[in-house]
């Protein structure tokens, strides 16, 4: 708890103090120091400041202040009374022993720019599976866990990438309040050893902060594989932050790089000390005046260095502005940061901000000139012999239409085999429960409800595995990044950005998290209709009912389909993404500004780590959502009761399906489809299973033949309620249809608004119903 929150008469002992620099230093040259015991004297008329006592004196700090000091508060009756009657060195002693597990929890923050290994090196000190690629915009929130080291607890934060502290982009402005409105720690700095002056230039706006800090020098074997030998203790000694190399994907040097945090943590890192990055004589002697203008209002100084706030405000930073609100003399600072910047402008050629990075590359040029040698000058010559080939105008798109045939091939046909062996189990499955349990609406239950509907959907588990594998394999390599760029003339001609074609590629995986990688694209236009169109881009809880259908009734062509599918989705996408630049929002032209980062050859460890968890969330949902949806829907098919001997008499379900379904008919839907449509509005995965639930056979042997059953002829009407026009109808109805209730959530949450979830629902269900009745027309002629 923070020393704030003790009432009048508590006692807590301080575990440790937040913030930075000097207010830290003199908060704690006023005796509030790890260990040592404070009691709550008393609290001013207006609650604020607070009398403390603390080292045998009397100390009165603002409630601001005291909310960055962290304490234990002492409860015990026994631990206070030692407290009260004890010499000093007692008092120490026994509040180091209430303070010992306190103390022994380390906040760490891993800031850096995109691409530069943070979710890998969290995921490998964490234990965790979260999303990776060699691309940015990977990580678009704060990703969080806990873990255990030498007797320490550590709560870890994966912050997005971002190339600054400034606020250009969305990122940027996170990871800038993230840093004002919590206070870690200790910030581990990722940067990518092969790219060290590009990435060191956002370590001396940290430097600037003056937080405590370790440098990771990720991907350290491809600076040594590429010839270069860097100093780095030198290097670390030079700009007072301590630097470990590592390797997080092999798990190099982590042992290292948590001994360094630690010791970084407890005070005793012989490298930590504060620099200043010269800035050139005319903006220091600006960023001085500033300083000492800035340092008069503790308020400031609590949160950031005021050298750092005093450059971001030469800079122009509105996010620095907005931190001088209310503050007492907020309007004399501004008064002279403008006339500091009317004098630096006068006496040169560049805006100020060009002034500060040009002189801060300058720094980081010559202190590698000093401590990095390289024997090789191109050391990227493999990366560019690729390039020269998969982003050639002749080749690039050729090869790209080609990775995606091999993807729907591979998902498809190499998927057949262990789909073969998960459905005969279900056979055997299904046929025990046959055997073993009597007739009745429990053994109904079971068969059809539960084996039948998750049984259904279960054997589509391999499809879904190598799909993800590929994309996966995609994203290490680096190749995302280049179709992107071979895309961005394409994507510019609809009205979008290039960087709006790595969210739209991540909807084949899931439309969620693809949403919410569309924060990385900076033109608000731009990035709010790459979410509206990214419901478009089929997912992979679609891939089950594109495998059954297309199994069933295309399997001599089963990849052309399967990518003509996808196709579709694209081309109705780009459809509406047009229609919405020219009517809804007007054209906004941002830079196309994206790194490509060189190709790297994925590890197994890597994407097998990657396609599980993304298959652990596919069978939690196979026992969750899927299960309660297929009993429901089980029960609305099976009652009421008597239905068996009154052939008038409809099931719950069949009389819903019915009432819809004259809508739906045009589409060449039977009540059943218009059921499993329905059904799989909360998620897509529940289609399949609805149709294995309501196409569930009397002969138990055959209940997981669900193509079977779809083929067959319907008694009541003297025909198959599928057919290949049928078919391609439906996957195209389910394709192009309302989203799941995630994305719609997803949609709300990204853009704000609920008006444009609506919007989403609304048209996207009125241009399936359009498409699919034009499908399945051409499809009556041609088929």
């Amino acid at each position: 708890m923070r020393l704030s929150e003790l009432k009048t008469g508590d006692i807590g002992v301080v575990v440790k103090i937040l913030g930075h620099g000097a207010f830290r230093k003199r908060v704690m040259e006023m005796g509030f120091v790890k260990g040592r015991p404070v009691r709550v004297l008393l609290h001013a008329p207006l609650r604020d400041p607070i009398k403390y006592g603390v080292m045998n004196y009397e100390v009165s700090l603002r409630t601001a202040e005291a909310h960055m000091i962290e304490v234990v508060k002492v409860d015990d009756p026994a631990q206070l009374k030692r407290l009260e009657s004890a010499g000093t060195l007692e008092v120490h002693e026994e509040a180091e022993m209430i303070v010992h597990d306190e103390h022994r929890t380390i906040n760490v923050a891993l800031i850096g720019n995109p691409n530069c290994g943070k979710t890998t090196l969290f995921n490998t000190l964490s234990g965790a599976t979260e999303h990776v690629g060699n691309y940015s915009g990977v990580t678009v929130d704060a990703k969080k866990r806990v873990f255990h080291h030498a007797g320490y607890t550590f709560n870890i934060v994966d912050l997005p990438g971002t190339y600054s502290l400034s606020t250009y982009s969305p990122e940027e402005l996170y990871v800038r309040r993230y840093l004002h409105d919590n206070t870690p720690d200790v910030i581990v700095n990722v940067v990518d050893s092969s790219n060290l002056e590009r990435n060191l230039y956002l370590t001396t706006e940290l430097i600037d902060m003056d937080r405590r800090m370790v440098i990771a020098l990720n991907m350290y074997d491809e600076l040594r594989a590429s010839g270069c030998e860097l100093d780095y203790g030198m290097l670390g000694g030079m700009i007072g932050v301590p630097m470990v190399p590592v390797v997080a994907r092999s798990g190099e040097g982590i042992e290292r790089l948590m001994e360094t945090v630690i010791e970084v943590y407890n005070d005793v890192q012989p490298h930590v000390r504060h620099v200043h990055v010269s800035l050139g004589a005319d903006t220091e002697g600006a960023v001085r005046q500033l300083v000492d203008a800035i340092k008069s209002n503790d308020a400031i100084e609590r949160r950031f260095s005021p050298r750092y706030v005093a450059i971001k405000l030469l800079e122009g930073d509105r996010e620095a502005e907005r931190q001088l609100d209310g503050c007492d003399n907020c309007d004399s600072i501004l008064k002279l940061r403008d006339e500091l910047r009317g004098q630096l402008t006068a006496m040169h050629d560049e805006d100020i901000a060009a002034q500060v990075a040009g002189a801060k590359y300058g720094f980081i040029a010559g202190a590698l000139a000093e401590t990095m040698s390289c024997t090789s000058t191109d050391s990227r010559e493999t990366t560019r012999l690729v390039d020269s080939v998969v982003t050639n105008k002749l080749f690039g798109f050729p090869i790209f239409f080609a990775i995606m045939f091999f993807i729907f091939w591979a998902t498809f046909f190499l998927g057949q085999f262990p789909m073969d062996w998960i459905e005969t189990t279900v056979d055997w499955l299904s046929g025990a429960v046959d055997r073993l349990m009597p007739d009745g609406p429990l053994k109904d239950l079971v068969a059809d409800g539960i084996i039948g509907g998750v049984g259904g959907v279960i054997v589509f588990l391999p499809n879904i595995l190598i799909l993800y594998f590929c994309i996966s394999f995609m994203e290490d390599s680096g190749y995302m990044a280049r179709a992107a760029f071979i895309m961005d003339k394409v994507m510019h001609r609809i009205g979008l950005h290039g960087k709006s074609f790595i969210p739209l590629v991540m909807g084949f995986g899931c439309n969620v998290p693809a949403i919410m990688a569309s924060r990385a694209i900076e033109s608000h236009s731009s990035r709010l209709i790459t979410i509206l169109i990214n419901p478009f881009m089929s997912c992979s809880a679609r891939v089950p009912l594109y495998v059954l259908l297309i199994g069933t009734f295309f399997p001599a062509h089963a990849a052309v389909v399967f990518m003509g599918v996808y196709l579709t989705g694209v081309l109705v996408a780009v459809v509406t993404a047009r229609m919405l630049r020219r009517t809804m929002f007007r054209k906004e032209e941002t830079p196309f500004v994206m790194e490509l980062p060189p190709y790297r050859v994925p590890t197994l460890r890597s994407s097998l780590r990657h396609t599980w968890g993304k298959g652990k969330e596919y069978l939690r949902k196979m026992g969750g959502i899927i299960l309660v949806a297929s009993v429901a829907v089980w029960a609305l098919n099976y009652f009421p009761l008597g239905n068996a001997d009154d052939p008038e008499t409809n099931s719950y379900l069949e009389t819903a399906g019915k009432v819809v379904n004259p809508v739906m008919e045009p589409l060449g839907f039977s009540w059943r489809s218009s059921v499993a449509a329905l059904a799989g509005v909360p998620a897509k995965e529940i289609v399949v299973s609805t149709l294995g639930v309501l196409y569930t056979g009397d002969e138990a042997e055959n209940a997981a033949k669900l193509g079977a059953r779809l083929e067959s002829v319907n008694p009541a009407t003297g025909r198959p309620d599928f057919t290949a026009a049928e078919a391609l109808s439906f996957m195209v109805f389910i394709l192009l249809y309302c989203p799941c209730l995630a994305t719609v959530t997803a949609i709300a949450r990204e853009t704000g608004s609920w008006k444009w979830a609506a919007f989403s629902v609304v048209y996207n269900t009125l241009v399936a119903w359009v498409v699919a009745f034009a499908v399945y027309r051409v499809a009556l002629l041609v088929l």
